[in-house]
């Protein structure tokens, strides 16, 4: 009985671990999508004259252009931007979205090739459907949320989230389960002044942002 107990315990530490974990099919895409999209994610601090505007950038050419909110980045003295694997570089104001429109581009100058998101058609985008927001919420950086389409506001052509959208998330993609940009984050809503989120965010549509990517590029 000896023999066997010792026998027992040597097979259980020179057992192999698994370390295989099934996760359902609707777990790996999130899984498949962060992984994919999070190393083309920046995260922004802009110093004002007020203060620190934080926020959150789309890195939309190997070469370092940077798709950003207006209003976290217009009028910084100076841009810092901080990348997935903790790279910080200094960034430079290139062009803003004329008509109220709140995007951005900055630039910086890398020290190898970048990451890049892809946008997809938010025409085809539908109220009810699944989205995965990206961004960097009160200094959290590369925070992954879930939510839907709540609401597709036709005159403001901008959508509406329930996935949480907090202070330095603006200028990051609103994706859909291909880990393709629909949207940027812009703002939230609540009675708080802003301070946490409700449930309420609201998003520019990525065709939009392919305009003015379009344009800002013929320009260069």
């Amino acid at each position: 009985m000896k023999k066997l107990l010792i026998t027992f315990l040597m097979l259980i530490f020179v057992m192999p671990v698994n370390a295989n974990i099934n996760y359902d099919a609707e777990e790996q895409r999130n899984i498949n999508v962060y992984e994919k999209i999070s190393p083309a994610i920046v995260a922004i601090d802009a110093q004002l004259e007020d203060g620190v505007s934080a926020g959150t950038g789309c890195i939309i050419s190997t070469d370092g252009y940077i798709l950003t909110g207006l209003h976290v980045v217009e009028g910084a003295k100076e841009i810092e931007i901080t990348t997935s694997n903790g790279q910080t570089y200094k960034g430079k104001f290139i062009a803003k979205m004329e008509n109220k429109k709140d995007l951005a581009i900055v630039k910086i100058t890398p020290k190898e090739d970048l990451s890049t998101v892809s946008f997809a058609d938010s025409e085809d985008v539908k109220v009810g459907q699944k989205v995965l927001t990206i961004g960097n919420p009160f200094g959290f950086n590369n925070t992954l949320t879930q939510g839907i389409i709540s609401r597709i506001d036709y005159v403001k052509n901008r959508f509406q989230t329930d996935a949480a959208i907090n202070p330095g998330c603006s200028g990051g993609p609103v994706l859909n389960s291909s880990g393709e940009v629909i949207g940027i984050s812009q703002s939230i809503y609540n009675p708080d002044h802003n301070i946490s989120n409700i449930g309420i965010g609201f998003a520019i549509p990525s065709n939009e942002a392919v305009k003015f990517i379009a344009s800002v590029s013929k320009k260069r």
